[in-house]
């Protein structure tokens, strides 16, 4: 990683972060492309006309970005890049990481050992005080507790964690409060935690935002424990990125009799360890070999792959709904890996294709 950005290049960073089409996985396409984002950030244009598009993508101006810079300095917040050393260990480990964090306090905590505990957010009595003092035992253990300081469960945690270190991850701006009855948390939280998010300050979260809100909270985690949970639950989503992550996921059983518990005894059922206590987490984290480095971590310019026409088209054709491993779009196009790897950014950046971690795409 490198150890920093000049302010002019920071700048440049976040303009290429909040441009249109431009998720995590095509900036990381676009820097490992053009190395600087200021070179992305001028091909931008040319890039989505190859792709199919008439008019190149929205980009903000430099005022924009000024204004965003402005706004989190004045809530006392931190932007970290994702190529600085300051960014979390953890999430630098993902493929891709996301580009940008904002951060409002301790932010030493977010490479300290960490354990996530989610869960539902109309919780019962027992599930909030199973999560209080799990959190409070993982905090006297010398662990940090992550969560998304919802109702219920995310909330329990934070309060019994928040003595010896607790994170919380926003799915809107870091200075998005909800919900309201949480403003007190939340302070707390930036006196005494750390508040992250990775949308811009004033940004309220949306219904979309909160997948890539879980997908942080387990990033940063060693192990994540559910602790109550329906079938089709938010905590069930970061569950399952926590196990494609390599992280381990914990549940705890509950009666078959409370909706509730149905999501976590599933996960029990598909191979999660069962948690009755911290024991059960203790002795997970001693399992633990530490976060991989990314094959390829942002150290430099690789080739700069020129697509054809022909290639874009083909790779467009070959995309639908249903997400699909750029192997088999090497393997169905006929050709190499870099050039697919090339047409699909131009593909995204054109809005026609949607990047995907894990090396997949959808067609947009």
């Amino acid at each position: 990683m490198s150890p920093g950005l000049t302010p002019q290049a920071r700048r440049d960073w976040l303009r290429l972060a909040r441009s249109e089409g431009v998720g995590a996985v095509t900036f990381d396409q676009l820097i490992r492309r053009y190395a600087e984002p200021g070179r992305a950030l001028e091909a931008l244009p040319d890039l989505a006309r190859r792709g199919g598009r008439a008019r190149g993508p929205a980009i903000p101006s430099t005022d924009e970005i000024e204004a965003e810079l402005a706004a989190g300095e004045a809530l006392g917040a931190q932007l970290i890049c994702a190529c600085e050393a300051s960014y979390p260990q953890a999430l630098a480990a993902l493929d891709p990481p996301p580009p940008v964090l904002w951060a409002r306090g301790d932010i030493r905590l977010l490479d300290r050992s960490i354990v996530a505990i989610v869960g539902a957010r109309v919780a019962s009595a027992a599930g909030q005080r199973f999560a209080r003092g799990l959190a409070a035992e993982l905090g006297q253990a010398g662990h940090v507790v992550a969560s998304g300081m919802a109702r219920g469960i995310d909330g329990a945690a934070h309060e019994g964690s928040l003595e010896h270190g607790s994170i919380a991850v926003l799915g809107g701006g870091v200075d998005d409060i909800y919900p309201p009855e949480h403003r007190d948390l939340y302070r707390r939280l930036t006196e005494q935690g750390c508040v992250v998010a990775e949308h811009p300050p004033g940004r309220q979260a949306q219904a979309r935002d909160f997948p890539r809100r879980n997908r942080i909270i387990a990033g940063l985690s060693r192990a994540v424990v559910v602790v109550e949970a329906e079938l089709r639950s938010g905590s069930l989503i970061t569950a399952r990125l926590a196990a494609e992550q390599g992280r381990d996921v914990l549940a705890v059983p509950g009666s078959p009799l409370d909706p509730r518990a149905r999501g976590a005894n599933d996960l029990i059922r598909q191979g999660a360890a069962l948690c009755e206590g911290v024991e059960d987490v203790l002795r997970a984290l001693d399992t633990f070999d530490g976060f991989r480095d990314r094959e390829r971590a942002y150290a430099g310019p690789p080739p700069c792959v020129v697509t054809d026409q022909a290639l874009v088209e083909t790779v467009a054709a070959l995309l639908s709904p249903t997400p699909v491993s750029r192997d088999e779009l090497v393997r169905a196009s006929g050709r190499d890996a870099g050039a697919v790897a090339a047409a699909l950014v131009e593909l995204a950046v054109a809005g026609r294709a949607e990047l995907l971690p894990g090396g997949q795409a959808v067609g947009a």
